[in-house]
């Protein structure tokens, strides 16, 4: 008698989620949405995942999702719903809609173990969205920000790694912002602007794949300025790290053109550096 009732609750489930699914890819009628509230949440939250998988937008499980969060609120459907509805929206490219569900995730379940996840799906919808070197970063410091948080929270999570990855891209990406805005300068004779951005980059980002072409157009800016010292103690600075970068190849030409030898030399900011870098706490 009791495997009967079982088989039976089955079977209904089964029925119901075959009545949910029976629109396939072509998405849902308006009086189907309308009368979610007599299906179970496991069963709205079933056509959230066909949806998924099945339709070419995923807006239409975003849906499906946020309906089990808001007709079975705390429910344990609706934790799975909320990150599922977090993930449906960054495959739609809606990226702050998909930023709000992760957050509110964290909100609500700081301590489960999809908390890491939510977290890197924050962090992925600002990565996710940084554009060419010549737009505006302030959603690169928002993802190095969250994929931080990813990595100091979690640092055992299978996230973790991915996320120093993206850390680290994003972190060129800013080096590269500046390097544009230096370069620009440089080429239309604004020495003393190029040679700030330039600065950054060499005492900001040193770990970027940026720092020898910096390095390397600070000894550009200071020969045509006639700062020798600051240019062969940039050259030197280069030697000593990049040596068999092409950016040191032209720093020395340039340099020797000028009867300069590759050394550092006078007393400037760059001497400071060089010095930390021969002590070892540079690069």
């Amino acid at each position: 008698m009791a495997r009967s009732k079982i088989s039976a609750s089955l079977m209904a489930a089964v029925l119901a989620g075959m009545t949910l699914a029976g629109c396939g890819s072509q998405g849902s009628s308006q009086a189907e949405r309308r009368n979610l509230d007599r299906f179970t949440a496991q069963e709205i939250y079933k056509r959230g995942e066909y949806e998924l998988e099945n339709s070419r937008n995923p807006e239409d499980a975003v849906f499906y999702f946020s309906e089990v969060e808001r007709l079975y609120p705390y429910s344990e459907w609706a934790k799975r719903a909320l990150i599922m509805q977090a993930y449906a929206s960054h495959q739609a490219k809606n990226y702050e809609e998909a930023r709000g569900a992760a957050q509110r995730f964290l909100d609500t379940y700081p301590g489960d173990e999809d908390a890491a996840y939510a977290q890197y799906l924050l962090a992925l919808s600002y990565y996710d969205q940084i554009d060419e070197v010549g737009r505006d970063q302030g959603l690169t410091f928002q993802a190095l920000q969250a994929m931080r948080a990813v990595i100091e929270e979690y640092p055992d999570s299978e996230y973790a790694r991915s996320a120093i990855l993206k850390f680290d891209l994003a972190f060129d990406h800013l080096a590269a912002k500046e390097m544009e805005i230096g370069r620009y300068y440089l080429k239309r004779g604004h020495y003393t602007a190029a040679i700030n951005r330039f600065r950054v980059v060499v005492e900001d980002f040193q770990t970027t794949t940026q720092t020898p072409e910096a390095l390397m157009r600070l000894v550009e800016a200071y020969l045509a300025l006639g700062l020798n010292d600051e240019a062969q103690t940039a050259g030197a600075i280069l030697g000593y790290n990049f040596q068999s970068s092409p950016f040191y190849l032209d720093a020395y030409a340039q340099l020797r053109g000028r009867g300069l030898s590759v050394e550092a030399t006078g007393d400037s900011w760059l001497n400071d550096i060089y010095r930390q870098m021969i002590a070892g706490k540079w690069l």
